[in-house]
């Protein structure tokens, strides 16, 4: 038997937020696809590169497009995230809840 029961009510605001975990994990794959259709949609892989003079094969040109489109990928669904924060954060509303606190005396044996 509890030996000191607190109850009390409170009013807390209550809104959804979403997950940016979510969005951002959804950004790098978007810039992993971006980055894999711009391997194969233009394939400049056979020629020299004029900076360089080297000769990239896919993969490498893959690597290259990967290492601009993941980050710019992250960072537009950071802001879409963002954005629904922010337009979750005025829907929000206050809710009425019972807080209830019990505290067990701890010299007492169990029953």
């Amino acid at each position: 038997m509890p030996d000191h029961v607190e109850d009390h009510i409170e009013t807390v605001r209550v809104r959804r937020a979403p997950k940016i975990s979510v969005f951002l994990l959804a950004g790098a794959a978007l810039g992993v696809v971006v980055a894999m259709i711009l391997t194969f949609a233009f394939d400049g892989s056979a020629e020299k590169s004029p900076n360089t003079g080297l000769v990239y094969s896919q993969g490498q040109v893959f690597g290259f497009l990967l290492l601009v489109c993941i980050p710019v990928g992250l960072a537009l669904a950071g802001f879409v995230a963002l954005w629904f924060d922010r337009r979750s954060s005025k829907r929000t509303r206050e809710v009425t809840v019972d807080h209830e606190s019990v505290q067990v005396d701890e010299d007492r044996p169990a029953s």
